[in-house]
């Protein structure tokens, strides 16, 4: 990308504030090439309406203040090569009010995937106007802008640039990548308020104590840890006896341990004595920047093993800009010639430096290195640096999470082959077409395998087609033999509503790269599956790439993958955090070697009878086959009150009508929202809340309306005859009973025992109406569906829960946060995506070239909002012992269960097998304890006798098809055996597990 000095304005028109007359058109908006700027009004909506469909995942991050800030900016991106276009996808697809493309560059091979993207920017947000600019970037133009954002962009055009953005109050982003290495610069003002620094959730907990003293100290119930950091600022409620703390301005606190925090004097206070919630209170904070000319050294750290790096890049990257300047191209690939003159450069530009940017040695290798790859552009670290960039100019326009303050340098060197002496500069000559930026820095070689590879991708969401996209830019099973198999976002457009989303992320990725030979399957990747997901399927792959959303799934293929040894990328985003493992055979762990911490979980008696928060009110409960199993056990009297239930369902509360269904609503309403508060009250007697309003219809409405589905009823949805029904409904006044005893722990739960009244149940199945007595009676599930707003289960769910919060005086959540919490939805940003998949392509060009060395591979997780980067080696995997043998989960022992003779082998010669045969070079196993197949029990040391004695001789397949009740399919040609020992001592022993093939 080149730009005029900004004094030349012979091209300047302005922003043209009025939409242009296609934006308004019912068409779809495309790419308008002009000689000035359309900064028009996007098509649809006003600024201020958001499109919940359209944004629902990344409204649960930003939410909708940050949403209509961004729906009121004007960006312009400059320079259109892969780095630029990835920036530009991410921000329209942030929904951003305009985006103005600006590129004066002439085409080459290297950008020929961006500008084939180019005229498919306008097509992925119909929202935002797209327009495109050629003329110079000059004062008039640039003043029409929020945010301006340059991608390689010459270093005297970004000081200039910069200069007059930031005495204009233009937020700037400057962004480039260089091969293997992106840089990163932030400068949003010299004054910019946050108005939430992380993006999380404000915590809540429950006081037990408050001491008077200075400064005070709080203490917090012990059922879980408060949560707060130093720094936060909190406020208190319902306090009693220190009323002082109740609505006061919002208080830093201090932590001192995982239930305690100091706060402010509280010498003078009056004399604690209960109760109370303390609340993190999100306060604004204003930050500040200086501009390009005048940052400082000011580095936000990607990997702690390279702290030293990023001082040094901000040396070596001037020197790169001084070098293009002088001779009008980047240092050749591989060039001894120009490498040796770049660092020259280098230790000039250092000796010159100012003293706090001056450094003591340079690091003439990663000088060096960066001059060998300088001239290449990599489609996964423009992903990654262009997922970074788009998030810091969502956080210029929205004021949400933290910056990155200032300066941001990555590099990615362990992705060079770690045979140095692999690469020379002939193997990274250009070939003229659309893989140059790549084979810049890798070479012809890798570009050969990555063309052959044959990928397994499961999953076809976000992450998916992120991954596809940067798969068909890197040339994944783009050559001979090569082929991505896709099981199952922005790959799709409205039109593709109803198709499968493999079938269209395939077709549209063959777009990208018509060379691409794609596969595209619809069928869930699962035990139930294995007959397609066979071992030929497995063994003719390279490796798979997870794109899940679910844990379940991502075990059940990482086990797959060591099962047949192949490497494993697995990633996933939840709201701007990212994650990505790297699993390779042999050399690391697997991803089921370790496991998240389970859920913070609630505890019952909260839920029941003290919420403190909204999501007290708003549980998302899972279904389970055994739940009555599970009621019949507890020791009280919830078998009464199962069958109590089913006798009002079915006799009791059956309705005949709509009318019958809003009575049954008004009488629930009153037993859940009065009733039950009444005698809360009767038994811990605080100051009775009321609250009144149209929340108490709307939860009338919505209960009537789906107990009448249940019944297989007609609804309604007229609120006036509702209303003008329920007022001829008869309440019973209640009267809060002495005998009721309420919990108030899940300890009292546990130890509370209640014997059952077997002569009431008896009574209750007596006066259950037989099958004969209910001819065709049907009652209808119904089966939560949060996205369907025709159905009344959102609207249930919001007026139940915030219903609750007014008994408690919690603040209510509105529909959009309510439908996060019951529909246990997970948030998603277009920049965690492609940031997080850019790493993941990382990883693919490591394992595709075979890397060796553990310390080669990076395992990484980050949260954009803070930003915060953790980037590191994976672990080992962990290492057994047996008879002085080492071994992993990796190793397996291998049976051949087909004997020369042509027969099977039997239980007892497979027993034998391991008893003498030389395994592992161990010529003795031990004594095998048990054995098993899945979750079969094939053999164990308690069997029967008899049953023993017949099942010796039988052979292991048919004894499987036995113990299983199921035939082996003809996929089947190995099982999957799991071994428990005992060694000489008799001790138990860790072994490995066989792999037994059966033809």
């Amino acid at each position: 990308t080149s730009t005029l000095p900004l004094s030349e304005k012979r091209c300047a028109s302005g922003p043209d504030p009025k939409p242009s007359s296609d934006c308004s058109s019912a068409c779809s908006v495309r790419l308008r090439v002009s000689t000035g700027p359309t900064n028009g009004m996007p098509r649809k909506g006003s600024g201020t309406d958001i499109d919940e469909g359209l944004y629902s995942r990344q409204l649960y991050v930003l939410g909708h203040e940050a949403m209509k800030h961004l729906q009121t900016s004007t960006v312009l991106v400059s320079g259109l090569r892969g780095l630029g276009v990835e920036i530009a996808k991410n921000i329209i697809l942030g929904g951003v009010r305009a985006v103005t493309l600006h590129d004066q560059g002439v085409a080459r091979w290297a950008d020929l995937s961006s500008q084939a993207s180019q005229p498919r920017l306008a097509e992925l947000n119909s929202y935002v106007a797209v327009s495109a600019y050629t003329g110079a970037l000059v004062e008039d133009f640039l003043g029409g802008f929020q945010v301006v954002v340059l991608t390689n962009t010459p270093l005297e055009d970004q000081l200039q640039v910069g200069e007059f953005c930031h005495s204009h109050g233009i937020k700037l982003v400057v962004a480039d990548t260089r091969g293997l290495f992106g840089q990163l610069f932030c400068d949003f003002g010299e004054e910019m308020i946050l108005t939430d620094c992380n993006g999380e959730q404000p915590l809540s907990a429950v006081v037990s104590m408050v001491t008077k003293d200075n400064p005070g100290v709080v203490t917090c119930l012990d059922e879980a840890r408060h949560g707060f950091e130093s720094g936060d600022f909190v406020s208190f409620t319902e306090v009693q006896g220190m009323n002082e703390l109740n609505g006061t301005s919002p208080i830093e606190i201090k932590v001192l341990g995982p239930y305690t925090f100091s706060i402010c004097d509280t010498s003078s206070f009056s004399d604690y004595i209960r109760g109370g919630i303390v609340s993190q209170v999100k306060v604004p904070k204003k930050i500040s920047f200086v501009s390009v000319l005048g940052a400082g050294p000011y580095f936000v750290t990607t990997d702690y093993a390279k702290a030293s790096r990023p001082a040094q890049l901000h040396i070596g990257f001037q020197a790169l800009h001084q070098f293009c300047a002088q001779h009008g191209w980047p240092p050749r690939p591989h060039n001894e010639e120009d490498a040796t003159e770049l660092v020259t450069l280098a230790q000039a530009v250092n000796a010159r430096a100012q003293p706090v940017l001056q450094q003591d040695s340079l690091d003439e290798d990663l000088i060096w290195k960066l001059a060998y790859v300088a001239a290449g552009d990599l489609a996964p670290i423009n992903a990654f640096t262009g997922g970074l960039a788009a998030q810091e100019l969502l956080k210029a326009c929205s004021g949400k999470f933290t910056p990155v303050m200032q300066w941001l340098y990555f590099d990615a060197l362990e992705c060079l082959p770690e045979d140095t002496k692999a690469l020379t500069e002939e193997k990274c000559l250009p070939c003229q077409n659309r893989y140059d930026g790549q084979v810049a820095v890798f070479g012809s070689d890798l570009q050969e395998k990555l063309g052959k590879q044959r990928y397994f991708l499961v999953g076809a969401g976000a992450i998916g087609c992120e991954l596809l996209k940067n798969f068909a830019m890197i040339g994944l099973g783009c050559g001979e033999g090569g082929k991505s198999n896709l099981n199952q976002q922005f790959l799709f457009q409205p039109w593709d509503i109803s198709k499968f989303k493999s079938d269209t992320a395939a077709a549209a990725v063959q777009q990208i790269n018509p060379h691409m030979r794609v596969m595209s399957h619809q069928n869930r990747v699962g035990p139930d599956t294995e007959h397609i997901y066979d071992d030929d399927f497995f063994q003719n792959l390279d490796g798979v790439a997870n794109a899940l959303d679910n844990v379940d799934a991502r075990v059940y293929v990482d086990r797959r993958c060591v099962y047949y040894r192949k490497p494993l990328l697995e990633s996933g985003t939840l709201g701007t955090k990212g994650s990505v493992q790297v699993v390779v055979p042999f050399l690391t762990e697997s991803y089921s070697s370790s496991q998240d911490p389970p859920e913070k979980s609630i505890p019952i008696c909260k839920l029941k009878n003290f919420p403190s928060a909204i999501e007290h009110t708003l549980q998302s409960l899972g279904q389970t086959s055994k739940f009555l199993e599970r009621i019949l056990r507890l020791a009280d009297n919830q078998p009464l009150e199962v069958l109590k239930a089913v006798q009002c369902s079915l006799v009791l509360q059956r309705p005949q009508t709509w009318a019958d269904c809003v009575i049954w609503a008004c009488h629930h309403w009153h037993t859940q929202y009065s009733n039950n508060i009444q005698q809360l009250l009767h038994n811990f007697p605080p100051n009775q809340l009321t609250s009144s309003g149209p929340l108490h219809l709307d939860y009338v409405m919505a209960a009537a309306n789906l107990f009448a589905q249940t019944y297989g009823l007609m609804g309604s949805q007229d609120r006036a005859a509702a209303a003008i029904l329920l007022k001829s409904v008869q309440v019973p006044s209640f009267t809060p009973r002495s005998d009721v005893k309420i919990l108030v722990s899940d300890q009292e739960l546990q130890h509370t025992s209640a014997s059952v009244d077997d002569s009431r149940l008896q009574e209750l199945k007596a006066m259950l109406p037989s099958p004969e007595k209910l001819p065709g009676f049907r009652m209808y599930p119904l089966n939560f569906n949060k996205d369907d707003d025709s159905n009344l289960h959102m609207d249930f769910i919001v007026a139940a829960s915030n219903l609750r919060a007014e008994n408690y005086n919690i603040p209510p959540a509105d529909r959009h946060k309510s439908k996060l919490i019951a529909g246990k939805i997970i948030p998603a940003i277009a920049t965690t995506t492609a940031a997080t998949v850019g790493l993941v392509c990382l990883e693919l060009y490591k394992v595709v070239q075979g890397h060796q060395h553990l310390e080669s591979y990076k395992n990484s997780f980050v949260n954009l909002a803070l930003p915060f980067f953790s980037i590191s080696e994976p672990l080992a995997p962990p290492r057994h012992q047996y008879h002085n043998q080492e071994w992993t989960l990796w190793d397996r022992f291998e049976v051949q269960g087909l004997q020369p003779n042509g027969k099977e082998m039997t239980l007892k010669q497979f027993l034998d097998y391991f008893k003498w045969g030389p395994l592992l070079h161990s010529p003795y196993l031990g004594v095998i304890t048990m054995l098993s197949q899945g979750v079969y029990m094939l053999y164990s040391f308690f069997m029967p006798a008899t049953k023993l004695k017949k099942r010796l001789d039988q052979p292991m397949t048919e004894i499987v098809s036995r113990v299983s009740k199921r035939k082996l399919g003809h996929h089947v040609r190995a099982l999957l055996l799991e071994l428990c020992c005992k060694d000489e001592s008799g001790e138990d022993a860790e072994v490995p597990s066989v792999r037994y093939t059966i033809c």
